[in-house]
């Protein structure tokens, strides 16, 4: 399936750079150079490998705006939202740089001698990663798993793969060894299959939609990978009555139409108190049509394009004819995948734009009674990603945070991800976490050692 890919800039649908599919033999090929070069990256010290991820933080840093700039065009994200996302891949090699000598493991007592154990690397693991925050979500997978020793197979969206194509070259002259980290772009249909199914593959870590995390780990299974999946949301943004309505109202516009609503930690669904929904929806309307919406490189956009036409489509048939839209702000009528950040009130528990990840500027406003309602409303979903309790009443913010089921919450608040800080889901958002110390989890085997001396 070898051909010619062509890369197209979401804010004017021009060509942006063409550049070579890969194929399953291209993914051979970099699965095998990432095997031989394993044994002798594992065999590195950890202060030397520290010092390798510290050396390509710096090389990061060094073309940070250049990067922003390629993240902002190819993905159609503000330049803001794109620096503020390199700075986020900075940060996230900073950290794990730390993490080769911090690899502790547990001595425990038994008889007849001493055990102990350490923490290994797996081998070769293949990372595929989406379109919504390309580099962003390589890092959170590519610097823990080549802190822990392993060599990486990296393969990005074929919409959004310039800066994980340069992320290589810059890697390379850093001074990570040659092998060790490995990029291919292509379908997944032939690239992601071949990753899952390859035998020397010992691991998959993968974001994107939950339809297609069901199915990679499905394939995984026949050979027993690791599998951490990151996967969709529809995350609840839960207003109380007793709530700074106001500060509620101005955050929730970022919490779903940062990145045009294309961010599975989008909270999507503002469950708000009936009481307090006019009140709410006074506040939330000037919000949202103060959302500049405009060209990725001007530095007063807020929110750029969606990322293709297809999803555009899709975003759009949420919002049809009998659509309830409150809100509506605007948008460019020009080349590009435009679409006006949109909110819908009153919406039905049950129906799609309720229940079904929209994945765009979309945000559907239900009303909820009390506590109880509040929890059942936003736990009444396949997902559990991310959410939000907006509340002055303490007590009720940790009992509303304690019975939401999802793996990330905030009070008071709409932040979801942090270096830090473990990230990732419950249900069918995924399994596995991401971001801080918990993510050399997922990248390194424990083996137990006994040393006799009775």
């Amino acid at each position: 399936m070898t051909g010619t890919l062509a890369v197209i800039e979401p804010a004017t649908e021009a060509v942006l750079q063409e550049i070579r599919r890969a194929d399953a033999a291209d993914v051979d090929v970099a699965v095998a150079r990432a095997k031989e070069a394993f044994p002798a990256w594992r065999a590195v010290t950890p202060a030397d490998r520290a010092a390798h991820l510290r050396a390509l933080a710096d090389a990061l840093a060094a073309r940070h705006e250049e990067l922003a700039l390629l993240e902002a065009r190819n993905a159609g994200k503000p330049m803001g939202d794109a620096r503020g996302e390199i700075g986020m891949v900075i940060d996230t090699f900073r950290y794990y740089a730390g993490a080769p000598e911090r690899l502790l493991g547990d001595t425990i007592p038994v008889a007849g001698g001493q055990a102990w154990t350490v923490r290994e690397p797996v081998g070769v693991v293949g990372l595929i990663v989406p379109w919504n925050f390309p580099l962003t979500i390589a890092a959170w997978k590519l610097a823990p798993a080549l802190a822990a020793g392993n060599a990486v197979v990296l393969k990005p969206a074929e919409l959004t793969p310039l800066t994980a194509l340069r992320f290589a070259e810059i890697a390379a002259s850093a001074g990570i060894p040659d092998g060790v980290v490995n990029v291919v772009v292509g379908p997944g249909s032939a690239c992601g299959r071949r990753l899952v199914e390859h035998p020397d593959v010992a691991k998959i870590a993968f974001t994107g939609s939950t339809e297609v995390g069901r199915s990679i780990a499905a394939g995984a299974a026949e050979t027993i990978k690791r599998v951490t999946l990151e996967l969709g949301g529809k995350s609840a943004n839960v207003v109380f009555a007793d709530a700074d309505l106001e500060a509620a109202a101005a955050a929730a516009p970022g919490a779903v139409f940062g990145n045009a609503g294309q961010d599975c930690c989008a909270r999507s669904r503002i469950l708000v108190q009936a009481e307090a929904i006019d009140a709410f929806m006074g506040f939330l309307e000037p919000a949202v049509k103060a959302v500049k919406v405009g060209d990725p490189l001007d530095e007063a956009t807020q929110m750029g394009p969606l990322i293709s036409a297809s999803q555009r489509e899709s975003v759009a048939s949420f919002v049809g004819p009998d659509a309830p839209v409150a809100i509506r702000g605007q948008a460019p009528e020009r080349a590009g995948y435009w679409f006006a950040p949109t909110v819908l009130c009153p919406v039905d528990p049950s129906s799609r734009a309720a229940r079904e990840e929209i994945f765009g500027p979309v945000a559907a406003v239900i009303p909820f009674r009390d506590e109880e309602d509040a929890v059942r409303l936003a736990n009444d979903t396949i997902y559990g990603l991310s959410g939000s309790v907006w509340t002055r009443n303490g007590a009720r913010a940790l009992r509303v945070a304690g019975a939401i089921e999802t793996g990330v919450i905030s009070i008071n608040s709409n932040t979801s991800v942090r270096v830090s800080t473990p990230f990732g889901g419950f249900k069918q958002s995924g399994y596995g976490r991401e971001l801080g110390p918990h993510a050399l989890d997922a990248y390194t085997e424990v083996k137990s050692i006994f040393y006799a001396t009775a």
